[in-house]
């Protein structure tokens, strides 16, 4: 199994490395510092930033070459970043994320190892068998990683939204739209209205129209963020109606100004991603959502309107 060279972007002409006041000591000073100046960097070093924060837990391990493959730059992109936060080069960036994570081995980082060996391996040709183990691996290591990261205050907040919300918007585009529809599934045992902005025939800002002050809009998107999604939720903040996001970093274009974001990063297998850490977070709003309205396991159950 062979590996392709990675898409290539051409530097930009502002990408260039400006040195941060001081160097980060630790991986997670490193992270703070990133968010706090991602707004400032250039395009290519932005795509590195998004990488590093939704990734780093991974980054101890990843070459070079892995991260310039996964966020479409040049090598050398790479390295203006890490010089662009205090660093020599990439290496001593690297550093802090091994210090970090040396005595905790995560199960993103077994996977990405184990990945790596079976293709590096060209030796012997991987089963079919094998190619699933790794994709089931793969689904693994995101939900222990959103049950690791998952944050106890921001998930009570979301709860909340939906719990003291009446119209509920729910909107996800291409991969995230079986996660909305999943959602909204859920939701609809609920009393409340319940909507899915499907888009259909194009008819985003149609389906939009009737969002007001206090209704809740849940936008599911992930890297490179839907544009359809980032429209619908500048047309929810437009009506001053609560927003509760559902993406893979704080800095993603849709976490600005939103009243609550959930974070989750799935496992991926040969640049396929996994929904199911999404859906499982999805389903935990909705059993968290039902214990607190109190819902009668019978009023869950579906109810059957057909007859034979």
């Amino acid at each position: 199994m062979s590996r392709s060279e990675p898409p290539v972007t051409a530097p930009d002409e502002t990408d260039t490395a400006v040195a941060s006041s001081a160097t980060p000591e630790t991986a997670e000073q490193l992270l703070q510092q990133i968010s706090r100046e991602y707004e400032s960097l250039p395009r290519q070093l932005k795509r590195i930033a998004s990488y590093m924060t939704q990734q780093s837990d991974r980054i101890m391990v990843d070459r070079i070459s892995d991260i310039s493959r996964e966020c479409e730059v040049h090598p050398s992109a790479i390295v203006r970043f890490s010089q662009r936060f205090g660093f020599s080069g990439f290496s001593e960036m690297q550093a802090l994320f091994r210090d970090a994570y040396t005595l905790k081995t995560t199960p993103v980082q077994n996977y990405q190892q184990r990945i790596r060996n079976l293709i590096d391996n060209k030796s012997e040709k991987a089963s079919g068998g094998d190619l699933a183990r790794e994709c089931v691996s793969a689904t693994l290591s995101g939900i222990e990683r959103l049950g690791l990261e998952l944050d106890d205050a921001v998930f009570e907040k979301a709860v909340d939204l939906v719990v003291n919300a009446e119209n509920i918007y729910v909107v996800g585009v291409r991969r995230s739209f079986a996660v909305a529809d999943y959602l909204v599934y859920n939701l609809q045992h609920t009393n409340k209205r319940i909507h899915l902005v499907s888009g259909l025939g194009g008819s985003y800002r149609e389906q939009m129209r009737s969002v007001r002050a206090n209704d809740l809009v849940i936008a599911i998107s992930f890297t490179p963020y839907g544009k359809e999604t980032q429209h619908c939720l500048r047309i929810a903040q437009h009506h001053q109606a609560k927003t509760l996001i559902i993406t893979d970093s704080n800095l993603s274009p849709l976490a600005k100004r939103a009243n609550a974001v959930l974070l989750v990063n799935e496992g991926s297998s040969f640049a396929f991603r996994s929904l199911s850490a999404t859906l499982c977070l999805c389903q935990a709003l909705f059993i968290a959502v039902a214990y607190r309205l109190e819902l009668k396991v019978d009023e869950i159950h579906e109810q059957i309107g057909f007859e034979d």
